[in-house]
Formats: structure tokens, C-alpha cells, sequence
């Protein structure tokens, strides 16, 4: 018997040896899972990564796959740079000289560090994003697939607390609910074949935030409520550039928006844009920035700037084309010019400890406080869980420290769909930095 488990043992042993070595060179394949949404582009794979070296499932950070520019690792000289995405040129006979000119071009190279940090953070949600799409399907808890898409967010990111990790909570908001909801503990809403799911999610590198959203159906009867919504979005995209004014932008959306109509259950709907949701430019650690995208027509002649960042989403719906807030809360993040107040309860003061050195002015949700690790492993171990926390948090917002962003509906039995790109304007193009070949 003592003889069997020596042999047993070294057994083991040589398995082991057999691991490929973490730093040994990628294994590059061919992608092979077709996505099977709808309304994703033909010829999209959900494996699309494995052309970049990437395992299936991912589990290699991306910032292992490509190489940085300051990058002096001898083992990533063989690496690709991040991937540039699409690039548009900017509209307006005034912008025609920029896609050639070479001034503008040194201009850019000043800024290659915040390229590759944008590139970088878009590669990350392509492919956690991918993923997610192999694994959405009808009889999924909503819960489990939020939290299965966070993970693999904060893996292929290399989560770091503020410096690198999500950029906000994933919204998975149904059917007449249009953004703004993702489960709370205790939720056990499972995705039916008849809903329409906005997954919206972020990454972020330094502050830098990617926001970019789809929408998810099975059901064949929504394309045309997904098709409008995509191909609004697009034109959007299309309409933006460097000294384009905003409401022209909203004018062009509207247009395509309101060309479609959708039939469901021998009635007929209007395809409308909710006029109240906006698109966004994007600060560091500052999601909204302060200048919104219209989706509809309206009378804001203030013009996009060069080197800004927006986020150009836009939402139709079969119901009204207005959303209230309603619902439990489930999202919330601290004012970006949140005032000095003297709080009073110790619990008020320990969780605005807790959010600032977690998420700073990055959006959180109730789930992340009550992870072990209070919503990031690097920054709180396995000791961040925050307990009793809901009089602390009410507190923090009605002091003003902190928002809560509830659920934003329309009319109950309606349905809405969401498209959103984040683009930035770089002095001789556009980039679309999350475009993938997905949509």
C-alpha cells in the first residue's frame, strides 16, 4: 500500500509539469462560436479574442495580449499595440483639412498615453462583452449573470481599485424599464424569452471610462424596435464631430428613430426616442461631464470641442417616449462636487470612508457593499463587506454626498431598447472606441 501512493504521488507530480508556463508565448486560434443574438452583426463570434491569444473563457488580462507604448517588458516586444478602432472623419466642410493635416497629427501624438489607455479599456469590454453574449440566454437569474459578467470584468481588466476595474454597476434593466436597474441581494428576476434587456456596462483605466450598451431579445418580433435603435445610435455616431452642435445631433437620432414601427401582437407601435435619456461627454472618474447628447430635437446650439469623449446612446421605446424614476434603488455614486458637510453618525462617516477609497466618484451599487470584498479585493481584502448599511447611505444622500439613481421607466407594458458607443474627438478623426464586430 505504501508503494501504490509514492507511485500515486509522483504522478501528481509530473501533471504538474505539464502546466504551459504563464510567460510562455500566446497560442493564437480561430474563432468559432458564432454570437447568436439578435440584431448582432453577421459574422460576429463570441470567441473573437482567441485571435488575440486569448484562452476560452478568457483568462488572460488584456493588458498581457498587447503592448503599451511605455511598455519596456522584453517579453511583450512581440506583442501588438492596443487595436485602434473605427475611425469616422469629422463632418462640416470646416473640419476637412484634419484627416490629413500633419500639425493635427503631431497634436494626437502628444496624446498617444490617453489613446492607449481608452484602447485598453474598450479591448477589455469587447471581450467581457463577447463572453457575456455565449452565456445570455432565456432561464438565466439576473443576479448570476451580472455577477459572472462583473468577474470576468475585473479578471480581464487586472481589477486594481481606483486605478484599473469597473467602471460602473452592469444595468440588465427590462422591458419598460430602460436603464438604471441591476439586481439587488435577494433579487431572483430570471430572463424570460419574451423580455428586451439593456446590458450596459463600464470599464475604466485611470479614470477612463468606456460606457457602451446593447440590447438583448430571443424573440423575433422585437427586430424592428432593436434594428431602430441600433441604426439611431449609428447615425448619431455619424452626426458627431468637432464644432457639430448637440441638437443636431438629437435631430439626426430622431430622424431614423421615428422611421420605424413595430408590431406586436397585431398591434402597431411607433418606434419613439425617450426624450428624456441622453447621450453624455465622459470626464476622468466623472461619467456624466456635464454636456448631454439629445436624442430628440431640441434648441441646445452648444457645439462638441475637440479631444472630448461621448458616450452616444439612444433609447427607443414602444411606449410614451418619457421615463420617471420608479422602482427600488439600486444605483448610486457620490457627487463629483460633493459639498463639505460634518456628518454626525459614525456609520454615515465609515461607509463614505469606505466609498471614497473604493469607487471615489464611480458609480456602485448595493451588491458591491455587501461582497466580502466591499466591491474591490485590492483595496479592501476580504474584509470590505459593509453591514447595516442602508440609514448611512440614505444619510449620505440626503446631505447631498451621494445620489441615488433609481430605475427609469416607462409606461408598465411598454418596451425599450438601448444602442450606446463611447467616440472620442481627436483633432483629424473620430474613434469609435468600443465599435466591435458585434454592433
Amino acid at each position: 500500500k505504501k508503494k501504490k501512493k509514492k507511485k500515486k504521488k509522483k504522478k501528481k507530480k509530473k501533471k504538474k509539469k505539464k502546466k504551459p508556463a504563464s510567460g510562455g508565448a500566446l497560442i493564437k486560434g480561430t474563432p468559432s462560436q458564432k454570437a447568436e443574438g439578435r440584431m448582432l452583426n453577421e459574422g460576429s463570434f463570441t470567441d473573437y479574442y482567441v485571435a488575440h491569444g486569448q484562452t476560452e473563457p478568457p483568462s488572460i488580462p488584456v493588458v498581457n495580449l498587447f503592448r503599451g507604448e511605455d511598455d519596456d517588458d522584453p517579453n511583450k516586444k512581440s506583442l501588438p499595440p492596443f487595436p485602434e478602432n473605427e475611425i469616422q472623419e469629422h463632418p462640416l466642410e470646416s473640419n476637412s483639412h484634419r484627416i490629413s493635416s500633419a500639425e493635427l497629427r503631431a497634436q494626437e501624438r502628444m496624446q498617444s498615453n490617453l489613446y492607449e489607455k481608452l484602447r485598453h479599456a474598450s479591448e477589455v469590454h469587447r471581450q467581457v462583452r463577447h463572453h457575456a453574449q455565449s452565456f445570455i440566454k432565456p432561464g438565466i437569474k439576473l443576479i448570476d449573470m451580472c455577477e459572472r459578467l462583473e468577474e470576468m470584468n475585473r479578471k480581464l481588466v487586472g481589477e486594481h481599485g481606483l486605478e484599473r476595474g469597473i467602471g460602473f454597476p452592469t444595468g440588465c434593466s427590462l422591458n419598460h424599464v430602460a436603464a438604471h436597474y441591476t439586481p439587488n441581494c435577494g433579487d431572483d428576476t430570471v430572463l424570460s424569452y419574451d423580455d428586451v434587456m439593456k446590458v450596459d456596462f463600464g470599464t475604466q483605466i485611470d479614470g477612463r471610462i468606456i460606457d457602451c450598451a446593447w440590447t438583448v431579445a430571443f424573440n423575433p418580433k422585437y427586430d424592428p424596435l432593436l434594428e431602430a435603435v441600433k441604426e439611431a445610435t449609428n447615425a448619431g455616431i455619424k452626426a458627431a464631430g468637432i464644432d457639430v452642435r448637440l441638437c443636431d445631433v438629437g435631430e439626426s437620432v430622431q430622424e431614423v428613430m421615428e422611421s420605424y414601427e413595430v408590431e406586436l401582437d397585431g398591434k402597431t407601435f411607433p418606434v419613439k426616442c425617450i426624450r428624456n435619456l441622453n447621450g453624455h461627454s465622459i470626464g476622468p472618474y466623472q461619467i456624466h461631464a456635464g454636456k448631454s447628447v439629445p436624442i430628440v430635437k431640441s434648441d441646445d446650439v452648444t457645439k462638441m470641442e475637440e479631444n472630448e469623449i461621448f458616450a452616444i446612446e439612444t433609447f427607443g421605446t414602444t411606449g410614451r417616449g418619457y421615463i420617471v424614476e420608479d422602482l427600488e434603488c439600486s444605483h448610486y455614486m457620490k457627487n463629483f462636487d460633493a459639498p463639505r458637510v460634518p456628518l454626525r453618525m459614525p456609520r454615515s462617516k465609515k461607509l463614505l470612508g469606505h466609498i471614497n477609497n473604493t469607487f471615489g466618484t464611480l458609480a456602485f451599487c448595493r451588491r458591491w457593499l455587501e461582497r466580502e470584498d466591499g466591491g474591490s479585493f485590492t483595496t479592501n481584502g476580504m474584509k470590505g463587506q459593509q453591514e447595516k448599511y442602508m440609514g448611512a447611505l440614505k444619510n449620505l444622500c440626503d446631505v447631498g454626498i451621494v445620489n441615488a439613481y433609481p430605475p427609469l421607466c416607462d409606461v408598465k407594458g411598454s418596451y425599450t431598447a438601448q444602442y450606446e458607443h463611447t467616440l472620442i474627438l481627436r483633432p483629424t478623426c473620430k474613434e469609435i472606441l468600443s465599435r466591435g464586430d458585434d454592433y
